[in-house]
């Protein structure tokens, strides 16, 4: 596996991963699931975070204490709609980060991405991005956002997927080889409706199953 490719193995998120992956998981358990694992995995991506120390007094004595450097400003970017469930959750956790939307969906005649929603913050060239969407499938919804995003040069880009194949993964990175990604799994391949196999399980037909599993509808 590419070094630009970090699995994040942690066993709470693998465990929580099979049960997201199971049939029989309802609407509301998944979406749980998606919520519990979102929260794991950017703990895991933003590892790197910067700090400073500032001086605070503690109920017993002053110190010096660390911080988040408040010149490292995040801004997530859901790719809709699926995005946002891991979108919800990361920012329980950041709840100071900034928040864009990317609006994209697959022509289901010639498989060409579209995009109808673009929103991303105005000074979004002072900050790093992370680009979230569950699936990183055949990859072309991620590379269209990314293609999008460095239109407006951001800091850095970083994704994040629940699920990824390796032909999404291939070619994410033949067009973006600067662009890390972080998964929870690398599954075996793509089916011949561009499906992630073994992927979520039994999730119906549409052109994004993460979908139908998080919010019942396509």
């Amino acid at each position: 596996m590419s070094s630009k490719v970090t699995v994040i193995d942690h066993p709470l998120i693998q465990h929580k991963l099979t049960l997201m992956r199971q049939t029989q998981t309802s609407t509301a358990k998944f979406r749980q699931l998606l919520k519990e694992i979102g929260m794991l995995l950017a703990y895991e991506v933003t590892r790197d975070l910067p700090l400073k120390y500032e001086e605070i007094e503690t109920p017993i004595a002053k110190m010096n204490a660390p911080v988040l450097a408040a010149e490292k400003k995040i801004v997530i970017i859901s790719i809709m709609r699926a995005g946002q469930g891991l979108l919800d959750s990361i920012l329980e956790l950041i709840p100071s980060a900034r928040v864009g939307h990317i609006g994209l969906y697959r022509d289901p005649t010639t498989r060409m991405v579209i995009e109808y929603y673009f929103k991303v913050p105005q000074d979004i060239e002072q900050r790093d991005v992370l680009i979230v969407d569950p699936m990183l499938a055949t990859g072309n919804s991620a590379v269209a956002a990314v293609d999008r995003l460095k239109e407006v040069n951001p800091k850095s880009i970083k994704f994040l997927c629940l699920l990824a194949a390796p032909e999404g993964v291939g070619h994410f990175h033949e067009q973006h080889p600067d662009v890390q990604i972080y998964t929870a799994a690398v599954d075996e391949c793509l089916d011949e409706h561009g499906y992630i196999v073994p992927g979520l399980g039994d999730a119906g037909d549409g052109l994004h199953p993460a979908t139908l599993r998080l919010y019942g509808t396509l």
